[in-house]
């Protein structure tokens, strides 16, 4: 064996010491152990999710929908001994009630980043006892609705109380740095590795070295042996990484000119489906790389893998730099050159929990109707018809939504139509002006809840939302009615006065 041969067997199994895998066969932890090293640990980044009205219809669907993408959920209820025999013992469960500030306590929301509220005045007949709301209509129809609670109380003071205590702690917060290369601790240094293509037979090799100013990915990538590409890459993280909330990655880099990938992987595998996304740099001069989650592609080995599952924030197990003469699906990368290359990192930040919502409201379609000029009240749903009878129920609740727009704090408003017990699973129908009538399943509702937390196109919106009869949910029917929403005019016009000052 020559010493050429000797060298590329002795990074092969360096490589394979550092990561404590076989690639493309999968994960040998003991192959860490055995050379002493660690598999680097992360902090709990969860971000606490409160439930206000958890145990209520649109409440309950919500809980779990959180815990399942990784959220931790605190769950606001009157009642703690009845919401347990809803939710279950796997719930963080808090006593309160919004109509009694005295009981909204600071404890309650330590840690809080988001609150989804699914609060509502209580009223006879009872909703829900029916999947089709036939009992529901019968009763409205025959017997006049009586309001157990009094709504001013519930959906305008309520939301004056939730909203002072809660304020503090949704104000808006630095974007979180999830490696910082200026300050180059030892974990740092035990994180990061080569990757290159000798792991394919290749005969590139790159480094990645640490200083007081970053990070220096750098080395020399070549196409001999059917290679062609260098990388850097973080040993997996047990437990992953939670980047709920956030909207993706921001990188500090500085170049050399070239195209470059960034990877993040949602799955354990050493070998498995990347998330990945293609920039360009500038030579020699600092720029700032934004790197939307929704814009991320799923690749295995450079080649689109089609019906792919979403990228999942809540579970991040590795990060990646890359430098390929491919781009995707065999496509040569337009800016790659073999030879020297060079990648100054300073920072990989997350970015964008300050763009979405902090503050979910789960209100009611038909809230600006009534007393509007030449509505045929006939042709109403039953809380338009009977708004005066439930002592004025729908304007309350306008005035609640009105004071989580004037607060400050990220929003979305939601205005369900008429909702029935069916089970979920259909598209929705968007609208904003409120006009449309119709029927959507609380479930569905409870999901819409969940995407909105996620979606900047949703942040600072009202909007109102029944069931589409004719279509099932789908990624690219959320994209579009999420791509359709407008941002409300009077978010707008205190973005403008804020601009002028």
């Amino acid at each position: 064996m020559t010493d050429n041969q000797t060298s590329k067997v002795n990074r092969l199994f360096q490589t394979l010491a550092y990561f404590g895998v076989v690639p493309f066969v999968g994960s040998f932890k003991w192959l860490q152990k055995l050379f002493g090293e660690k598999t680097p640990k992360t902090a709990e980044t969860s971000q606490v999710v409160l439930v206000v009205g958890a145990n209520g219809g649109v409440g309950k669907r919500v809980v779990p929908r959180l815990q399942e993408r990784g959220y931790q959920v605190r769950s606001l209820v009157r009642d703690a001994k009845k919401a347990q025999k809803v939710l279950g013992k796997n719930v963080e469960i808090v006593t309160a009630d919004i109509t009694k500030p005295e009981t909204l306590t600071p404890e309650i929301f330590k840690n809080v980043s988001k609150i989804i509220c699914c609060t509502g005045t209580r009223v006879q007949p009872v909703e829900g006892d029916n999947p089709n709301r036939e009992k529901y209509y019968q009763g409205i129809k025959f017997f006049m609705p009586e309001v157990v609670e009094d709504p001013q109380l519930v959906e305008y003071q309520g939301m004056k109380n939730l909203l002072a205590v809660a304020k503090p702690q949704l104000q808006p917060s630095d974007n979180k740095i999830i490696f910082d290369f200026t300050n180059p601790t030892q974990d740092l240094k035990e994180t990061w590795g080569a990757l290159d293509d000798i792991v394919m037979g290749g005969v590139s090799e790159s480094s990645i070295r640490l200083t007081d100013t970053g990070a220096m990915f750098s080395g020399n990538v070549s196409t001999a042996n059917s290679g062609g590409f260098v990388s850097v890459r973080t040993r997996n993280f047990d437990p992953p990484m939670n980047l709920l909330g956030a909207a993706g990655i921001e990188l500090r880099v500085k170049g050399d000119g070239k195209r470059y990938k960034f990877f993040l992987r949602c799955e354990d595998k050493w070998d498995g489906v990347g998330y990945s996304y293609s920039f360009d740099t500038v030579y020699n001069i600092w720029t700032t790389i934004r790197i939307p989650f929704k814009d991320l592609t799923p690749v295995f080995r450079a080649r689109v893998v089609e019906n792919a599952q979403p990228f999942n924030p809540s579970q991040v197990y590795s990060y990646q730099l890359m430098l390929s003469k491919f781009e995707y699906n065999r496509e040569l990368n337009p800016k790659f050159t073999p030879g020297f290359f060079q990648l100054e990192i300073e920072s990989i930040k997350t970015y964008g929990s300050d763009q979405l919502p902090k503050f979910v409201l789960v209100s009611s379609a038909g809230v600006t109707r009534p007393g509007r000029p030449g509505l045929n009240l006939d042709e109403q749903p039953p809380a338009v018809k009977f708004n005066d009878q439930l002592k004025g129920l729908l304007n309350w609740k306008l005035k609640g939504e009105e004071v989580i727009r004037s607060s400050g704090i990220n929003y979305t408003v939601i205005r369900p139509c008429g909702m029935t017990e069916q089970p979920g699973g259909q598209a929705l129908i968007f609208d904003q002006g409120d006009n449309i009538k119709g029927i959507v399943s609380r479930d569905d509702i409870a999901e819409l809840c969940i995407k909105v937390l996620e979606e900047i196109q949703a942040c600072n919106t009202t909007f109102e939302a029944k069931g589409d009869k004719e279509n099932q949910a789908s990624a690219e029917i959320w994209e579009k009615l999420f791509n359709s929403l407008e941002a409300d005019i009077a978010e707008e016009r205190r973005k403008k006065e804020e601009r002028k000052g």
